[in-house]
């Protein structure tokens, strides 16, 4: 059976069966392809089953009416009564559900056909949508992601045959294989996501350069930056400061970097001032390396990151985080804020539209309830808080 099964068709679908895990939405071609191989009339991924407050994540592919175009809608409508019906109130009646793993299973090893026709799931949920037959199977990862596929057939199509069993334990270790990739990229995606808004907020601007020194990737405020073309621009892909001498510290840093990652010396550091005109204050720009697998020889890809600081940006510090950290109130949190800012008391008392008075007094209950007795040490402590974070 192995034999005949290995061949192009088969090989096509394990290939679909990987891409799948780096798709969006995952799977989205892999599911019409798995229709297909098992000619069923609905195939199902549940990536995570529903629960009282989860609506879970359910992929379906449904077989084409006969007069809709094949693959002209990969994956059914996530809002069909079938999905959200099934998420809202009858998961809780599957009774094909907690399958031993990397098990194929028919509904019909579980239930005769006269106790499924009795079962208030078949009487409200697969009638109506006209479904009876289910092959299945429950795959996951060693962390704990797990994977459910099923195949649906209507109560005139045949059952599931020996074929198409022997077909699923073919390509089961595939789904698993791809699971895992699946849920590895899912969480290193998360935690560059999570690093990079937290750059984000600290209101540092990134770029992500390559080998040859060119643009790659940038944040926001990198974008903002160099959309202005104040001082810091991009010529082609390739960063440029408008004081040719400053170019020119730019570029060897640039280059020096670059060789230290390529030798593998990540420890390497650059800095240097960019002036910009019209008196605006100069930006704070690093080098560094990023940092490469040792498995990584060879491959192109993220080879240099600039960090960029401009003074006059404002600090995203949040009035509710700071409260929370230091037990200050909401008016005391503004006005630690306006001194991290900047300003002067007088200046805060003006903004804040509070007397003078009244300044000094909760300047007095902030260093009280922070533990400094100097407006430097506070404006200090804020900065290098996780108030900002917020």
């Amino acid at each position: 059976m192995a034999a005949r099964l290995v061949n192009k068709d088969f090989d096509r679908l394990v290939q679909s069966i990987y891409r799948g895990a780096v798709e969006s939405p995952p799977w989205h071609s892999t599911l019409p392809a798995l229709r297909e191989a098992i000619d069923a009339q609905v195939v199902s991924l549940v990536l995570r089953p529903p629960s009282a407050g989860d609506r879970g994540i359910i992929l379906n592919c449904v077989r084409p009416a006969s007069d809709q175009r094949e693959g002209s809608s990969p994956l059914a409508d996530p809002g069909d009564w079938e999905v959200t019906a099934y998420r809202e109130q009858f998961f809780s009646l599957d009774p094909f559900i907690n399958l031993p793993p990397d098990r194929i299973i028919s509904l019909d090893d579980l239930l005769g056909d006269a106790e499924l026709m009795a079962s208030d799931y078949y009487q409200h949920y697969l009638q109506p949508i006209g479904l009876f037959r289910i092959l299945g199977v429950d795959t996951g990862e060693p962390e704990g992601l797990l994977a459910r596929l099923r195949f649906s057939r209507r109560r005139e199509e045949p059952p599931f045959s020996t074929r198409d069993r022997e077909l699923l334990a073919l390509i089961t270790p595939h789904l698993r294989l791809a699971i895992e990739i699946y849920a590895r990229l899912n969480q290193m995606t998360s935690e560059r996501d999570i690093y990079a808004g937290a750059v984000d907020q600290l209101s540092v601007a990134t770029i992500i350069l390559d080998e040859k020194g060119r643009l790659l990737n940038t944040n926001a405020l990198a974008s903002a930056l160099l959309k202005e073309a104040d001082g810091l621009c991009l010529s082609g892909k390739h960063l440029r400061i408008e004081s040719r001498s400053t170019d020119r510290e730019l570029q060897s840093g640039l280059a020096s970097v670059i060789r230290a990652q390529q030798a593998g010396e990540t420890s390497v550091v650059k800095a240097l001032r960019v002036p910009r005109p019209g008196g605006r204050s100069a930006l704070g720009l690093v080098i560094r390396p990023v940092p490469v697998s040792e498995w990584a020889e060879g491959q192109a890809g993220p080879c240099a990151a600039v960090f960029i600081s401009d003074p006059e940006q404002r600090d995203s510090a949040s009035q509710q985080t700071l409260g929370e950290l230091f037990g200050l109130t909401p008016a005391e949190a503004n006005v630690a804020i306006l001194l991290a800012r900047g300003l002067s008391l007088a200046e805060v008392s003006q903004v804040q539209n509070i007397s003078p008075h009244t300044a000094r007094a909760q300047l007095k209950s902030i260093f009280a309830k922070t533990g400094v007795s100097r407006q430097a040490e506070l404006v200090r402590m804020i900065i290098k808080s996780v108030a900002s974070l917020g």
